[in-house]
């Protein structure tokens, strides 16, 4: 074990709240090795019934330790408890459906009649694992990205090392501990917390099959132009979520939603609401509602129950939230709430008016508590707006009239458009993805299983 460590902390009072070892690439390899070995070698590899009784009793464990494993998520990662609670909830039941959904991961009878060429033979297909998978998650998840990113390779039969993100490191320990515990054996699944150098040099490595990715565009392109021949990946990044608002929408029903959508775990989040484009005639009135709104927002320590915003990750985060929106505000952006740091942990949830185009928080994805509000004169001027990043994930509309959307679900640029709900909605059986610059490939607890395994044909000639 590595005499170095890595200190974790609470992000709102910065006070040591745990560490993990740091590991070397001697170790880290030998970990890589033993997974290549494992998989190498069929007759190690785990029967379906042994997965899936593994994943059960995880269920089961995760569910007798839930206020632990929230209060583990808020401590570290500074999602308040509230929401906290909904993420071990999801976890667990991530680890279920992947149960599940080994029932669907099946293959086809392939017609071979179809000419002369095929005629007297028989084929099917049948899934088989990849390989060794290596995942590097985000933080803001802490424990439900692990799942989504661990439990599908244990589900299909592939070893996995994880490396969780150097903030909130304890709750994908603590998951895999509980998967040793459910009888996971553990060359099957390493934990590690590494340099971003080491870390490198795992991903790259031949002997990945699968590389999972959740965090920040810039990395995981980079880390994607570096994988060695072979090696399939799944990205996920981050966007600027856009929503569109109709003059027939319910504004009384539309803003706690776009609230929860904007300021949940302090909009750090991929899909959070960002940029909303209201009619010319209603964009000030919704952008005041949604002002008076995120003013009562609590912001405090996550571990507090009456938190309902909790810190950024770290405080340079705060410095740079806070530098964005100073630029949009002296370059003629309106604030209604917000718009200051109230530690150098925290900053006030922020709703601006009418930013530039060419701001920081109109062009990127902030990952902080703001959101911007833009008039429009038609709603085809806002699709075309809300198209023209280089970033592009899920995306909403609000109205009660059917035609209008239809048109902003077959015109906006995103992965997923929900009506009548805001932009981070998610259910963990539904395909995520981004496209374009924010993400590459599709994520949902089914579709990484079916990503980390692959088709075999037999052809059998009669």
């Amino acid at each position: 074990m590595s005499a170095k460590t890595l200190e974790v902390v609470n992000p709102y009072d910065l006070k040591p709240i745990g560490s993990v070892p740091l590991d070397s690439w001697d170790v880290i390899d030998k970990y890589l090795q033993t997974a290549h070995d494992l998989f190498r070698n069929r007759a190690n590899w785990l029967a379906a019934y042994q997965r899936i009784e593994i994943l059960k009793k995880t269920a089961t464990i995760m569910e007798s330790r839930f206020e632990e494993l929230a209060f583990q998520i808020a401590n570290e990662g500074g999602k308040p408890l509230i929401d906290a609670r909904v993420e071990v909830t999801r976890a667990i039941d991530g680890v279920a459906l992947c149960v599940k959904e080994l029932s669907h991961l099946n293959g086809t009878e392939i017609p071979m009649d179809l000419t002369v060429a095929g005629a007297g033979r028989m084929a099917f297909t049948s899934r088989e694992p990849i390989g060794p998978v290596v995942a590097l998650s985000a933080f803001n998840h802490p424990l439900n990205l692990i799942v989504h990113q661990v439990a599908p390779a244990i589900a299909v039969g592939c070893p996995v090392i994880v490396k969780p993100a150097g903030d909130t490191p304890l709750s994908c320990k603590a998951f895999v501990d509980i998967l040793y515990e459910a009888g996971l054996p553990e060359e099957w699944c390493r934990f590690t917390a590494c340099d971003n150098n080491v870390a490198e040099k795992l991903v790259t490595d031949n002997r990945v099959a699968f590389f999972s990715f959740i965090g920040s565009s810039k990395i995981g392109w980079m880390l994607r132009s570096k994988l060695a021949p072979g090696t399939r990946c799944a990205l996920e990044h981050g966007g600027v979520a856009p929503v569109i608002i109709e003059e027939s929408a319910d504004i009384e029903a539309m803003i706690p939603s776009l609230l929860k959508g904007g300021f949940y775990h302090s909009g750090q989040v991929c899909v959070s609401v960002q940029r909303v484009f209201a009619p010319q005639s209603m964009a000030k009135d919704i952008a005041q509602l949604l002002a008076e709104g995120a003013s009562k927002l609590v912001v405090g320590n996550a571990i507090n129950e009456t938190t309902e915003c909790g810190p950024l990750i770290r405080p340079h985060e705060v410095d740079r939230v806070a530098e964005w929106i100073d630029e949009a505000k002296t370059a003629g952006a309106q604030v209604l709430s917000g718009g200051k740091k109230l530690s150098d942990t925290s900053y006030a949830p922020t709703v601006l008016y009418n930013p530039p185009a060419d701001a920081k928080v109109s062009k990127n994805e902030i990952f902080g508590p703001a959101v911007c509000v833009y008039d429009y004169e038609t709603i085809t001027q806002a699709i075309e707006t809300s198209n023209a990043l280089p970033f592009a994930f899920q995306a909403s509309v609000f109205t009660k009239k059917l035609d209008v959307a239809m048109y902003a679900i077959q015109n906006l640029d995103a992965t997923a458009v929900m009506v009548n709900d805001h932009t981070a909605f998610r259910v963990d059986w539904m395909p995520f993805a981004g496209r374009r610059q924010s993400g590459y490939n599709t994520g949902g607890i089914g579709y990484t299983m079916h990503d980390m395994t692959q088709d075999k044909m037999a052809v059998i000639k009669l």
